[in-house]
């Protein structure tokens, strides 16, 4: 986390800010709508929702949750949860 100086405040704000915390570290959190999700930059996401997608085309074609498990090395509870999850 980078360091800034309260400096770029106006000086209105930053005596307000000083009531409650003055000489202190503050964290200001970016705005709203400013954080992505887990998996979005690095497209962890869309891979783990074409695998599951994979995962419930095979068991619709008959694939066995055993065989599943082994084939993509998870634990047969995740596997359940997979393919008796409705997608949105």
């Amino acid at each position: 986390m980078k360091y800034i100086n309260a400096d770029v405040l106006p000086e209105e704000l930053l005596k307000e800010v000083q009531k409650y915390v003055n000489g202190a570290l503050i964290y200001v959190p970016k705005a709203e709508g400013a954080r992505q999700g887990w998996g979005v930059i690095s497209g962890s996401r869309q891979v783990i929702r074409q695998r599951n997608e994979e995962i419930r085309q095979l068991f619709s074609q008959g694939a066995a949750i055993d065989q599943l498990t082994e084939q993509f090395f998870l634990a047969r509870d995740t596997i359940k949860r997979i393919v008796y999850t409705k997608v949105k």
